[in-house]
This record gives C-alpha cells, structure tokens and sequence, in this order.
C-alpha cells in the first residue's frame, strides 16, 4: 500500500518541527553563521593579495577616498575625533616626517612604546604605509624587560610616548647603544603635521608572502620575559574580517576599547575588526573601572572590547548614579555586546544583568597561535564556554584539533609507552589543545617567535598521531563536552598535584569566585615542608565591609562568619583534595595583573604561606569546619613535621 502524504495542514509543522529539531542538536545556523563570517574574510583577503593590496593601509585609503565614508569617523580617542579624510591626510604627513626626516624605509624595524593615543594609531599606519614594520613595546615595561624587548625587535629606532618616556632612562640607554630613542612631543608632532601629505609608491608595500609579519607583538609574559611572536598580514586582516562579519559590526557601529594597542586582542580583534567594516574605532588610553562606562557613553559605543578580569573589575565597582537625577547609570549605554576573552563563568552572567548587555561574544586564542575557538551567546547554553561549534563545523574543521592528555609531572603531552604517540581524551576530559600545522610547512601556519628558533621549536610537536605530523601547542587545558562547547580548565604549569590528583586552579577559582564575598581571587599551588605536591592557596580580595584591622599586627583580617562561609562554601563546591587549604587577604589592587588585565601567579607562588614572605597579608589555614590565622608558630610546626595537612 502506497502511504498517503501528510495534509498541508499537517506537513508544514511536521517539517518545521523537524528542520527545528536539526538545528538545535546540530547547532546548523550557528554553524553556518561562523562559516559565513570565515569564508568571505578568506576569499577576501586571497583577492587583497592577488592583487597586492593586502597591507591595511590600502583599506585606510579606500575608505578615505570614497564618497560615501570619507567623512565618517575613524576614529575617537579622548574629546578628539577624526574622519577617515583626516586620518589618511595625517598617515601621509606621518609617513613624510618618517621617510624624509628619519630615513624609514621599506623593511625598516621600528618600535613604538605608547600608550594607547591617537598619535600611536597614525604612527602604525605610517609606518605600514612605507612597508616597514612596528614592534609595539609594553608601555609598563622598565629596565631589564623593557631592555630585552628593544633587543628581541632587532631595531636601531624606538618612538616613546612622552607620558612613559620615564621609563627609558640612562641605564636602558646605556644597555641599548646605537639605539635611537625619540620622545613624540607635541612639538615633534607639529612638525610631523607640517610635512606634505605625500602618498609613499606602491612598491614600498610589496609583499612576498601574506605570512609576512606585519607586526611584531609580544606575549603577555605571565611565565617569563615576553616573546616577540609574528603577527603575519594574513592574521591581521583575515581575523580582522571575520570577526567583524561574526559579531555583526557595520559601518555604523562604534567599537570601544580600553585595551592596550601593544596586545593583539585589541590591535587585531579591535583595531582591525573596525576598520573591516568600515566603522568607528573609540579607545582610552588605558584602562580605568571609574572611567569605563563614562568613555563608553561618550563615545556612543555599542561594541565593548574585554580581556581577563575587566568584567570583574567593572561588576565590583560600586553602582554609579547621575547625580542630577539619581538614576543608575549602570544600563545607560547603547551597548548590545560585549567581546573579549577571559570572561570567567562566575562573572559571566552578573555582569551581563548588572549592564544590560545582550550578547556575549567570547573566544580563545593565542596571538601567535593558528586558530581559535568562538563562542557567542545570549543565553545561558553556553555560559562560560570560550567556543562552541554544531556538527557541521567539527566535521569541516574539527579534524585540525585535538585534546590530548597532559602528565602534569612533565608538563608535557602523555604519550603512549608502545605507539610513542599522544591519547586523545574522552569527551569532557580535560587536555591540551593542539592545532595541526602543515608537517611540511609549518610557516605557513606558525611564523613563530621573531629571533628565538628555540622557543618557536618548543611550540611544535611532531610525531603527536602519527610518524612525521606536525602540531602547535597551546599550553591551554581545556574541555570539550558531547555538545561541543569548549571551556578552559587551566594553563599548564598552573595545575598542580595535591593527595596524587591533578587540581585546575581557573576550576577552583571558579567556585570560590562565586562566594558573594569575593570580589577577586587568584589560586595557586604553594610548596609546604614535608608535604609532596602543593597545597592549595586562594588569594582572594574581600568586599572591604567584612573587613577589620587586628589589634595584634594591624592586618586586614574577614570576620569570623566570612571565614567560615567561605570554608563552607569551598567544601560544598569542590572535592577534598581541591580545597583551598590557605587562603590569603589581599588589599584591593594588590594582586599582580599584566597590562592585558590577566593575572599573575609566579610572583604569589614563589612567597608561598611562609609568614616571613606574605608582607602585610594576612594568611589563614583551613581547620575544621572554618579558616584560621595561620602564623609563625603554625609554620614552624609545619616545617618541623609536627602538622600533617
């Protein structure tokens, strides 16, 4: 018997049903959103390249001279403004003053230690504009890291910003001789603006490769002196377009950051993401909690850039209110999302209610790395994840990662005793992540640290799955669960072993984060006598009401019921061997953070719970159901055998 088909009546919702139930298994519109925003940003940029205008000054240009945008905004920073005419006009006088006055040409190194200005964006261009390169120096390095960086770029010409210039004195001079170090004074910048605004020719902007670095930027040195890692053409332009097509920014659009330019999240998802499409790029010169929103306002910006704990910082920030009429200026803004990295589940959806924002649109990634992960929400699905993909995505891109296991004893990659190659972890394990690169020309993938052959070796693994496979590590810990959201665990080096298991400290934070007394907290692994492994330790900043100075030492000590909340709430979060077994009270502002807003650990992990070593903190060890001092006497017990933790 021939079945009959299904009325009309009954087929269309049938079908509806069905196409609903697809795509929410498979994730198919998110998938082919993300497919959507990757493929036109990679065709694009193959046709820039073809016809040799892959270098973004070229897009400066096109903007400047087109009817239709040369009078939009480019660009606010402060009570400033420029147009894109304007901004063209005042890269060639630039590019004149640079030629012509200092001899910069094609090929040429030079670095630029600013702080985020207007000056230091038209510099930049610039300096692309004749084809030479920037070297974008931390402006809150001093002495020897500073030193180290000048001489990783390779360059004989340093451009200062005069609000740091305090930071080159004799003895960097000394160490860096030949150098020329110049401070940008507004003077200096008169006669730059007095030059012609001549066009620097094509050929000065030739390009052999799109791996070609367009600029050198170094990693956030949490673990060590920075590294200068190649940010290539096609980096900046391809991640630029995509990004700007994912999130959804347009012409119209006015993306604010308060990050610093030295960094890529702010220089490539940032800067070149608003000039892809064509919009409005709003900066602060650095980051500040009480000025954030104001800027924001002022600049009518709908796009806000994040990175590590911003968001943090901003919800712990007491309420703002206008002061003529007492309204909470909280969700006074024209914001509709939020992008960035390092948005942690604890913060992530109170800091979406307290300010009204709609979306979140976080990732992960490396500045030197091949790939990333995207995650952007505007529900509680994937709250916390720092990617998510469907079916469709994992089966055309998925094959170029892996999640591996980690001997956390090494620090590296668990390889099998017989086959000698990597084990992929279960779904929902944690693992490093690693990105496949082309075993044969892994340039292609990974330019690599600028000067340092042996610290962009030790980023590649052969060998991983297969004899002669090539594959980038990230160092990251990350989960991928059954439904292909991706969240971070921890960085390698930060896990450490207590009672023979592996603790994650991003995990631990995680909970204790998200004790309403806690405004910030920073986990680590402490070194105690006769113990093997490390102990837990949670550095945390405390809301300053449950605070009192004690009369013995004048330390900033919790009261007892926060204390014993605090225990509670840990053993209800977490498993016995991942407590925090000390905890120490920071002053606000105290824990150490790099320019990016990410924390620091080395520094905390070094001084331990050692009394003689935590200065004016005060330390607490848990005992029983609650957290007590910890002090002299304690520690001396410890080191003497007389305590078993």
């Amino acid at each position: 018997m021939i079945p009959l088909p299904l009325p009309p009546s009954l087929a269309v919702p049938a079908v509806a049903a069905l196409g609903a139930y697809l795509n929410a298994k498979h994730l198919l519109s998110y998938d082919l959103a993300l497919l959507g925003s990757i493929v036109p940003a990679l065709l694009s940029s193959l046709w820039q390249t073809k016809r040799g205008r892959l270098n973004v000054f070229y897009r400066l240009e096109d903007l400047a001279l087109s009817k239709s945008s040369a009078d939009r905004v480019f660009l606010k920073f402060e009570n400033r403004s420029y147009t894109y005419a304007q901004a063209y006009d005042t890269v060639l006088r630039y590019a004149s003053w640079l030629r012509g006055r200092r001899g910069v040409n094609k090929g040429d190194m030079v670095a630029l230690d600013f702080q985020n200005t207007d000056t230091l964006l038209f510099l930049l261009l610039a300096l692309w504009s004749l084809g030479a390169t920037p070297a974008l120096i931390n402006y809150n390095l001093t002495a020897k890291p500073l030193v180290h960086c000048i001489k990783k770029a390779q360059t004989r010409r340093v451009l200062v910003d005069p609000a740091v210039a305090g930071n080159v004195t004799d003895e960097v001079r000394a160490e860096l001789d030949g150098v020329a170090f110049e401070v940008v004074t507004p003077e200096l910048e008169m006669q730059m603006l007095s030059q012609e605004a001549a066009r620097p020719p094509d050929e000065l902007r030739e390009i052999a490769s799109s791996n070609d670095m367009a600029a050198l930027v170094y990693t956030s040195g949490t673990t060590g002196l920075p590294k200068g890692a190649i940010v290539s053409w096609a980096k900046l332009v391809i991640v630029g377009g995509f990004t700007s097509r994912w999130v959804g920014t347009t012409s119209k659009d006015v993306f604010y950051t308060a990050m610093p330019l030295y960094h890529s999240t702010a220089l490539i998802l940032g800067f070149s993401h608003t000039l892809a499409a064509g919009g409005t790029f709003a900066m602060s010169r650095k980051f500040s909690t009480q000025r954030f929103w104001d800027e924001v306002r002022k600049h009518d910006a709908n796009i806000i850039q994040y990175v590590g704990e911003t968001c943090r910082y901003l919800l712990s920030a007491p309420v703002r209110t206008d002061p003529a009429t007492g309204e909470n200026l909280d969700r006074r803004h024209k914001v509709r999302v939020a992008f960035g990295n390092g948005l942690r589940p604890d913060v992530w959806s109170r800091f979406k209610e307290r300010f009204g924002i709609e979306t979140i649109a976080e990732f992960y990634g490396a500045t030197e790395g091949s790939f990333a992960t995207w995650n952007k929400s505007r529900n509680d699905y994937s709250k916390g994840a720092v990617g998510r993909s469907g079916s469709l995505y994992s089966l055309l891109l998925g094959w170029g990662l892996a999640l591996v296991e980690v001997d956390h004893d090494t620090e590296q990659p668990r390889r099998d005793p017989k086959t000698g190659f990597c084990r992929r972890v279960a779904p929902g394990e944690p693992g490093e992540l690693l990105f496949k690169l082309p075993a044969s020309n892994v340039e292609s993938r990974f330019q690599g640290y600028y000067g340092d052959q042996e610290a962009t070796n030790k980023k590649i693994m052969r060998d991983v799955f297969a004899r002669g496979d090539a594959w980038f590590r990230t160092g990251d810990v990350l989960r991928w669960d059954v439904e292909n959201r991706v969240y971070f665990a921890d960085r390698i080096g930060d896990t450490f072993r207590w009672k023979s298991e592996n603790v994650a400290t991003a995990e631990v934070a995680q909970v204790v984060g998200e004790h309403p007394a806690v405004r910030e907290v920073n986990v680590y692994g402490v070194e105690v006598p006769r113990h093997e492994g490390r102990a837990g330790c949670a550095a945390v900043v405390l809301d300053d009401a449950l605070l009192a100075r004690d009369p013995a030492d004048g330390a900033l000590v919790p009261t007892a019921d926060t204390l014993a909340s605090l225990a509670r709430f840990a053993r209800q979060g977490l498993p016995r061997y991942a407590l925090p077994l000390f905890l120490r009270v920071v002053r606000d502002g105290a824990l150490h953070t790099t320019g990016t807003n990410k924390q620091q650990k080395h520094a905390l992990r070094s001084e331990g719970v050692d009394p003689a070593k935590t200065g004016a903190d005060a330390v607490f060890w848990l005992r029983g159901d609650t957290y007590v001092r910890f002090g002299e006497a304690d520690w001396k017990a410890l080191v003497g055998g007389g305590v078993k933790l």
